[in-house]
């Protein structure tokens, strides 16, 4: 199947969930399916708070950081995605959350979704692409993505507020 026709297949399946919850799991599952990524988590900006969280996050439970910390606060701040396939060495990287897990971040990718008024309402991050790095096919891929997401995001974020 292609891409494009398995995310046709996807919004489908996205319109008749009711809660944010299961959208966000549903977002997180085809995410991870589009690019053959390990681990995926959906950030969502909480202005007021100054911070991103994560309702769910593959294997670690929430994760909550300030709007402007690691590869996800910089994607946030310059409202770009980003593909860092050498985190380790990257000074955004925040290594103390694979410490926490036992996890080993391999290489990374985040992606903005926008809201109706063109502003960040949340960021997908994925990890550890299975073949070999992020690039900016997959880039091209989960941008188009998130912009297909963002309006059942957006309606779900304003029912769960």
């Amino acid at each position: 199947m292609r891409k494009i026709d398995q995310i046709a297949a996807f919004g489908q399946k996205l319109m008749s969930v009711k809660d944010m919850e299961q959208a966000l799991e549903l977002i997180s599952d085809e995410a991870k399916n589009l690019v053959h990524a390990e681990r995926c988590s959906i950030f969502i900006v909480d202005k007021e708070d100054k911070m991103l969280w994560t309702k769910i996050s593959d294997g670690i439970g929430r994760i909550v950081i300030s709007l402007t910390s690691g590869v996800v606060g910089d994607t946030y701040t310059k409202a770009k995605p980003q593909i860092v396939n050498d985190p380790y060495s990257d000074s955004r990287f925040l290594p103390s959350i694979d410490k926490k897990s036992g996890y080993i971040t391999k290489n990374i990718i985040t992606v903005p979704i926008f809201n109706s008024k063109r502003e960040v309402m949340g960021i997908i991050q994925l990890l550890n692409k299975q073949i070999s790095d992020f690039n900016e096919k997959d880039l091209e891929m989960l941008t188009f993505f998130a912009n297909y997401v963002s309006g059942s995001l957006e309606l779900a974020l304003l029912k769960a507020s």
